[in-house]
């Protein structure tokens, strides 16, 4: 594990590097949205150091834990931080009820999952994200830390769906510890994580092993066997994900003089 001082000058060194991608782009500053949990918090705080004055927070409930807007409240005033609030609930009712009455009238077998309502909250915050960038002219920043980009834990075109990931070589041991040195409050730093998709949901209930193990199977220590096979199998699944949709070159015809 690095020293507080390592930690601090990595930080330093994301910190340049989100305001070179600013000035490469040429937008104004950083929006991001903060849920509550310790990733996006410490997205937060670097964004906020890179751009204290051109910076957004948005909080996006969207029938969600009371307790995750709290949380991420405490997050943008510790901070100091510019944030607002979009609540999104009425939106995802509406499209998934229209959604599922449009494909019952065309007779389609539905197999509605908790996982599927999930989706569509995540890309519902990811276009309001887009639209509040587009207005500001910011950039978006991600939150998914290394764990979530090797195991595929993220909705494709959702919380995937982003300009810039300043903490995805991160374990999530590492972003706990970069959440201290960072002074955020140590019950953001120490909370259980969960994307808030559905009620009682948790990141390591949905993924069937802990941080702690993936953790370490990134660093390369010893893990349990069955672990490590729910790990690639995993990797393996969603490398769809961390690629650009694939495209296919077709012969042009010849063109006649």
């Amino acid at each position: 594990m690095w020293s507080t001082e390592e930690i601090l000058e990595r930080q330093k060194q994301v910190v340049e590097w989100l305001r070179g991608k600013n000035t490469e782009a040429k937008t104004k500053g950083l929006v991001c949205g903060i849920s509550g949990g310790v990733d996006s918090a410490v997205v937060a705080a670097l964004c906020k150091k890179a751009f204290p004055d051109y910076c957004l927070g948005v909080i996006m409930p969207c029938q969600s834990n009371p307790a995750d807007r709290e949380d991420a409240y405490l997050i943008a005033e510790t901070l100091g931080m510019e944030v607002i609030e979009i609540d999104l609930g009425e939106a995802h009712a509406a499209i998934y009820d229209r959604m599922k009455t449009a494909l019952k009238a065309n007779q389609t077998p539905l197999n509605i999952q908790q996982a599927g309502q999930g989706n569509l909250k995540a890309r519902l915050r990811m276009s309001t994200l887009y639209t509040v960038a587009n207005i500001r002219e910011y950039l978006v920043v991600g939150t998914d830390n290394a764990p979530e980009s090797y195991t595929g834990y993220f909705t494709k075109y959702g919380d995937g769906g982003v300009d810039l990931l300043p903490i995805s070589s991160l374990t999530k041991t590492e972003v706990r510890a970069w959440a201290r040195a960072l002074g955020l409050p140590e019950k953001i730093a120490s909370r259980t994580p969960t994307a808030g998709l559905w009620q009682g949901q948790t990141d390591e209930g949905e993924m069937g092993f802990s941080y702690d193990l993936i953790d370490k199977y990134l660093l390369g220590e010893k893990i349990p066997d069955d672990v490590v096979a729910k790990i690639e199998r995993l990797h393996k699944m969603s490398e769809h994900k961390r690629q650009l949709p694939p495209t296919i070159e077709l012969e042009k015809p010849e063109r006649l003089d």
